[in-house]
């Protein structure tokens, strides 16, 4: 924590957790983009140029050209998330436990779970999307890359939950 120590002269404490927080939420809002489009992409790939829908241009995307961003967005998120998860772990989570709210520990649990679980297929993940080409990798690539779109609107969703239960700044 010495690191940012210099940082508190110039503003409060709970004001830098806040920005954590913020920055934390929008790079999550980017890779839940990145991952919702390739997942389309993948999951319902687009047959013939002629309907030129709003979801049909949505699934309209390279999906490879994703993978690298999405790859790099899920780490950073991650990180940003587990040093926010101090503040959470001390400040949060003891009062969401006194009150007795298992449920909704249980699902923030679930959620720690399902995105350490993404970080872990995040090479296979890429490997996959960098041989786009190679059919005996559909199957394989649409299914962890559906994987971990749900699990980032997972996560997303849940993270909001347990802040409007406790609020991060109280």
């Amino acid at each position: 924590m010495q690191t940012v120590d210099f940082l508190f002269d110039y503003i409060a404490v709970e004001t830098f957790w806040t920005i954590l927080l913020i920055i934390h939420g929008l790079l999550a809002v980017a890779l839940l983009g990145a991952l919702t489009h390739q997942a389309m992409a993948v999951a319902m790939p687009v047959r013939y140029a002629g309907n030129d829908s709003f979801v049909t241009r949505f699934r309209a995307v390279l999906g490879p050209r994703y993978a690298d961003a999405i790859c790099v967005l899920w780490i950073i998120t991650f990180m940003f998330g587990a040093w926010i998860y101090i503040k959470y772990r001390i400040h949060i989570r003891v009062p969401i436990e006194q009150q007795g709210y298992w449920k909704t520990l249980g699902v923030f649990e679930l959620k720690e779970h399902l995105t350490t679980f993404g970080i872990g297929l995040l090479p296979i993940y890429w490997y996959l999307w960098m041989n786009p080409k190679h059919p005996a990798y559909d199957n394989a690539r649409k299914w962890v890359t559906v994987f971990l779109a749900a699990t980032c609107w997972y996560a997303f969703l849940i993270g909001h939950i347990v802040n409007n239960v406790r609020g991060y700044a109280s």
